[in-house]
């Protein structure tokens, strides 16, 4: 298994570059396979988020098909993929950030009844609650 940082995966999604765009489409279509499967981790993941919507101005709903897009390639292994395709689903759905629907749903699947905020806009995310 190979780990693929932010960069790979923005690179990859964004073709903005020609010579690092092409290096990171070389790197998941052809370098990775079913026996050497490239790890995003969760920290990879909200990271991706951030900068395609910071940097690059990306729509929630684009947001959302892009993280769908990844989490449909086979030779990777997301991590806590369950969590990060329910927070997915919350951002397409304008439910809250991807990154406060995958607090949430972490939360929820380490057993809290609750995730405590003072964030009005977390609040509105299924397994939050205010303070």
């Amino acid at each position: 298994m190979i780990g693929l940082d932010t960069n790979i995966l923005v690179r990859y999604l964004t073709q903005d570059d020609p010579i690092q765009s092409a290096q990171a489409a070389e790197i998941l279509e052809r370098r990775l396979t079913d026996k050497n499967m490239g790890f995003v981790s969760i920290v990879a993941m909200i990271e991706t988020v951030w900068v395609l919507d910071r940097a690059y101005g990306f729509s929630k709903q684009a947001i959302a098909a892009t993280l769908e897009r990844l989490l449909q390639v086979e030779v990777l292994m997301i991590e806590n993929e369950q969590q990060v395709f329910t927070a997915m689903v919350a951002l397409k759905q304008g439910r809250g950030s991807f990154a406060d629907a995958l607090i949430a749903e972490l939360g929820t699947r380490a057993g809290c009844r609750s995730t405590l905020t003072f964030d009005r806009k977390a609040a509105r995310v299924a397994g939050f609650e205010l303070v």
